[in-house]
């Protein structure tokens, strides 16, 4: 692959993981103005974030499995429209309900690259230097997510939630333009045809292969983590006795810069001195954070937010790369579906369980949660199985 075809599909995929991120978390930073515009607690306003990573979870597995038979590029730029499209109806909408179906079909729709971009990646690349693209890909995630969420709560505490949603989905639609302009065709994915034995093939391989479940680990229960102390943020210190203005809490977004470099970071790193060390320093870095959050002080929650967060975008950057280097070729596209559901999965059942335990015991009993979450994970990753598998595949012809 020459170096300019390799620089383009780096900053293709990264615009469009800044679209995917900033779309799907979009209603983040303005939830607590939506909980007082409709009455909800925090646990309830935070449907608007689960509905779409529950959608993106239930869809990873049948777009990336469709990716196969349809071509991986087709795939990323025809769903990542659709949720564009969506994105941008989203504030005319003011039926709470309504916006929560409209989030979920919008999660859905993200599927499409969510899924795909790391088989992509791997195909492409021939697994070259792929935890370093893999990391550049995770590191516009955490710009998007950044971007979206200070864009969205800035922006809607002047001009209400609608105006912050609507500021979010305008930034999305250039970086969409930008990555259907610059995404190559794939040269190295030969299509299949969408016949049930070989999909499934892959999918069971996927599932079947012990080392690729620790990876899967790391994306539930970290993502559900992380979810969690970004949704009940801004109701933590726009409360009583911290009482930051809303339009100052959502620079605590800016806390994603940490994600930006270490995912980045971490990716190299893990090339060179393996993927296990360096995912457990990130783990463990991500429980650090979560306790240096505790105290109700401003400076020590942005210190604790800003570790917690590179933390967590370390591991999950190694961990996304990991399923691209361990799957089968066959299985790839199905192994990374099953890492986005796990990831997505994880928010969605994990925010909702995080929101509870906040509302229930406070920031010190989620705390609890979270750090068990994390243990487990590390745990996976500690008794992961090194060897490489022999696919045992159904034959493609």
């Amino acid at each position: 692959m020459s170096a300019r075809r390799l620089r383009r599909i780096r900053f293709a995929l990264l615009l469009g993981a800044l679209a995917l991120f900033a779309l799907l978390y979009a209603p983040q930073p303005v939830l607590p103005q939506l909980a007082g515009e409709y009455g909800l607690s925090p646990g309830a306003a935070a449907l608007l974030v689960s509905a779409a990573t529950l959608g993106l979870a239930v869809s990873a597995i049948p777009l990336g499995t469709l990716s196969e038979a349809v071509g991986r590029r087709r795939t990323m730029i025809t769903t990542l429209v659709v949720a564009e499209v969506l994105g941008l109806a989203l504030p005319w909408v003011h039926s709470f309900a309504l916006m929560v179906a409209l989030r979920l079909v919008q999660g859905a729709a993200v599927a499409g690259l969510a899924a795909v971009a790391t088989a992509y990646l791997a195909d492409e690349t021939g697994g070259v230097r792929l935890g370093t693209t893999v990391g550049l890909y995770v590191a516009g995630t955490t710009i998007g997510g950044m971007t979206g969420r200070l864009l969205g709560g800035v922006v809607g505490d002047f001009w209400g939630w609608s105006g912050g949603v609507l500021a979010v989905a305008l930034l999305a639609a250039v970086c969409t333009v930008a990555f259907v302009a610059l995404l190559p065709p794939e040269q190295h994915h030969h299509r299949q045809p969408l016949r049930w034995a070989p999909l499934l093939g892959g999918l069971g391989a996927a599932l079947r292969d012990p080392g690729l479940y620790p990876p899967y680990l790391v994306a539930a229960l970290g993502m559900g983590s992380f979810v969690t102390v970004y949704n009940v943020l801004g109701f933590r210190i726009t409360a009583p006795p911290l009482l930051v203005p809303p339009a100052l809490a959502a620079l605590a977004f800016l806390a994603y810069a940490a994600g930006t470099a270490t995912s980045a970071l971490a990716g190299r790193a893990a090339d060179r001195w393996g993927r296990v060390r360096v995912l457990l320093t990130s783990l463990a870095v991500t429980v650090a954070g979560l306790l240096v959050m505790l105290p109700d002080s401003v400076p020590m929650i942005l210190l604790g937010l800003v570790v917690f967060t590179g933390g967590f975008f370390g591991a999950h950057s190694v961990a996304n790369g990991w399923v691209g280097t361990r799957a089968s070729k066959q299985a790839r596209g199905q192994a990374s579906a099953l890492y986005q559901l796990a990831y997505y999965g994880g928010s969605s059942v994990g925010g909702v369980l995080g929101g509870i335990a906040y509302g229930t015991w406070g920031w010190p009993g989620m705390t609890v949660l979270l750090t068990t979450w994390l243990a487990l994970a590390a745990t996976a990753v500690l008794l992961a199985p090194q060897h490489q598998p022999t696919p045992h595949l159904p034959p493609l012809s």
